[in-house]
């Protein structure tokens, strides 16, 4: 599944190739599973709003909208709502959202109205520029939904975001938890976005063991793995994400981060910092790789 690298990694290139582009017509696969409103619904919705921003929240990508005519001038009302850093938890009147999760295969990508079209294409948006923006999942895990903000309140993730979240916040997410933290660092409704990749690697980096329960480590420590975490996610996002199985970006270019692992997928391998030969236990229900040396 897309971690939080990959996600703003597609966020970003949606973002700079779409802003301020309209959408003049929808179109959705007869597939129910992609879809968490009906399909037409969407459609209809979506027909003639403006893309004000395109921006990630956790593991989802947000589509910012607004009816009416594309951008036009920095002055606009629009262009200097978006000039303000969106969260995800932001609201603006007589705004719109159309939110993606790419569940495990999903992809967004910008491409062209005569491109070839990929299997298991469950939209297009026909844009007022002559791009298209298609979502393609193969396995169906993925989820579209359009959320009326007159109506409904704007998206947000479920915990907080590591790559702002500052030190007290870091360590009272794990205070008392009983569980191990590599089990805690998956759970979203604490940290959104970090999966399984990212979890692994950010552990390796602060020489923390995946086992180690949560409530137990130390402020030093604590410390140590909210730093190796920002870091981690930063170095993926300026290397455009791992590409380990379907990941592409906008463009349906790889990533590179997977080049630099350490730990995940490397069992057996020598550790690069001591040259254990890297192990791999089954914790929370995932693969999970360490150094049985460096991390402790």
């Amino acid at each position: 599944m897309p971690e939080l690298p990959e996600v703003e990694t597609i966020a970003r290139g949606v973002h700079d190739r779409v802003r301020g582009d309209s959408i003049v017509e929808a179109w959705f696969g007869s597939h129910r599973e992609p879809f968490k409103m009906p399909p037409a619904q969407q459609a209809k919705a979506l027909q003639g709003c403006t893309i004000v921003a395109v921006h990630r929240t956790g593991k989802h990508i947000v589509c910012e909208l607004e009816s009416g005519k594309p951008l036009s001038g920095s002055n606009s009302p629009v262009n200097r709502r978006e000039a303000k850093r969106l969260d995800g938890k932001s609201r603006l009147d007589g705004q719109s959202q159309w939110i993606v999760h790419l569940g495990m295969t999903g992809r967004l990508l910008v491409t062209t109205p005569d491109a070839p079209v990929a299997a298991h294409t469950h939209a297009r948006l026909l844009l007022a520029s002559g791009k298209e923006l298609r979502f393609v999942d193969p396995r169906r895990f993925g989820r579209l939904e359009f959320r009326d903000l007159a109506r409904v309140d704007a998206f947000t993730a479920p915990g907080a975001d590591p790559l702002v979240i500052e030190t007290a916040e870091f360590a009272q997410l794990f205070r008392g938890r009983k569980l191990a933290i590599k089990a805690a660092l998956l759970n979203q409704t604490l940290l959104a976005g970090v999966g399984n990749i990212y979890a692994d690697e950010s552990l390796f980096r602060a020489a923390l063991r995946p086992t180690k329960i949560a409530g137990k480590l130390t402020k030093t420590e604590l410390e140590r793995l909210r730093l190796a975490l920002r870091q981690v996610l930063e170095h993926a996002i300026q290397l455009g994400g791992s590409s380990v199985s379907d990941y592409v970006d906008a463009d349906g270019i790889r990533g590179f981060f997977q080049l630099e692992h350490c730990v995940y997928l490397r069992t057996g391998q020598p550790c690069p910092t001591c040259q254990t030969p890297i192990r791999r236990i089954l914790l929370a229900g995932r693969g999970t790789h360490y150094c049985s040396k460096c991390q402790q």
